[in-house]
């Protein structure tokens, strides 16, 4: 028994990757005056904050690509697959930012809790 279709107009299809395109760019320029913003302020954090926006945007940057994905997807197995994917690698990617982070948060305590000379 094969899969059923995906019985999507084109129209919509187009519509969903014109939505996925603004919102892009809408979140775009919200990491740019986040990191404009940040930029601006001279802390021991500053740097895990950058960090933090970066893992954000990096973040938001594979949700729009797997939303653009799944718009293509051309039945239910393809669109799992597609999520199984995603999910996969947004684990990983997690794992690894929530090392770097902690890694570096200690890093700024231990500086942080130094005698000054």
């Amino acid at each position: 028994m094969s899969e059923p279709k995906l019985e999507v107009p084109a129209e919509l299809r187009d519509l969903a990757e014109k939505t996925i395109d603004q919102a892009e760019r809408a979140f775009g320029m919200f990491f740019d005056a986040a990191n404009k913003s940040v930029s601006t302020i001279s802390t021991p954090g500053t740097e895990i904050s950058k960090q933090a926006l970066a893992f954000t945007q990096q973040n938001m940057k594979a949700a729009f690509e797997h939303a653009r994905k799944l718009v293509h997807a051309t039945d239910l197995q393809e669109a799992m697959q597609i999520q199984s994917e995603f999910l996969r690698s947004q684990f990983t990617n997690a794992g690894e930012h929530m090392r770097q982070i902690s890694g570096d948060v200690m890093s700024v305590a231990k500086d942080t809790m130094k005698p000054k000379l």
